[in-house]
């Protein structure tokens, strides 16, 4: 079993995701109780994705995210960097890229909109990462960012940080095929910016209209952003 440290190591970020592979949609639902369905179903609307469109979805993982994108007729490619992962997408209907998300194997402006479901904070460098995603995105093109974030109630912030965060990988003992990378993905989330920090980034990459909605208390919020035409 391999875990990744807070220095996103890029090999072993990957190596650690190719462990949590099997069984990782379910291990998502159980450890959100249900909620990453709802997260998912947000994302698609704020995303706003229409018939004809090509759209990047980085970080796909095993493709959920992509194939709910894809619902709405749009052309939506799966970008990962863990092949595993990857793998685990065979028998969901859209293309899948192996991609590193700091040189992407795309031209400039070719795709309608990027997004990236809880995976943005698994780079070593979130900016370049944002910037990125805007070079291969059209002048108009959108960004939606799908991400862990800051409780706004604070008794429940304290609580959330404090303790929920811990819980994780007691609970991924019984259900990941990776428990320990779970250590890993609480203290990524525990040090991740909140709404406001997030958002000043995604400007400096060179975003404009950021904007952000915050999902089930903060606990997940959704930002939004267009490349300047």
């Amino acid at each position: 079993m391999s875990r990744a440290g807070l220095d996103k190591n890029p090999r072993e970020v990957a190596e650690m995701f190719d462990g949590v592979a099997r069984g990782y949609d379910r291990t998502n639902s159980v450890m959100t109780l249900g909620f990453d369905r709802r997260w998912r179903e947000w994302s698609r609307r704020v995303l706003d994705a229409r018939p004809g469109e090509r759209v990047l979805d980085l970080a796909a993982g095993t493709a959920v995210s992509t194939v709910e994108y894809a619902r709405s007729g749009a052309w939506c490619v799966a970008a990962d960097f863990s092949l595993g992962m990857l793998q685990n997408a065979r028998g969901r209907a859209v293309p899948r890229v192996a991609a590193d998300a700091l040189h992407l194997p795309f031209a400039d402006g070719v795709f309608d909109a990027a997004t990236v479901s809880f995976g943005l904070r698994n780079f070593n460098d979130t900016v370049a990462a944002l910037r990125e995603m805007a070079r291969v995105v059209r002048p108009g093109g959108r960004l939606v960012i799908c991400e862990v974030s800051t409780p706004v109630f604070a008794p429940f912030r304290v609580v959330y940080m404090r303790h929920l965060l811990r819980v994780l990988p007691l609970v991924a003992r019984r259900v990941s095929s990776n428990p320990v990378a779970y250590e890993y993905l609480a203290e990524s989330m525990r040090t991740w910016p909140a709404q406001r920090q997030l958002a000043e980034k995604i400007a400096e990459a060179g975003w404009e209209d950021v904007a952000w909605l915050n999902l089930t208390g903060g606990v997940v919020a959704l930002h939004k952003a267009t490349k300047p035409a």
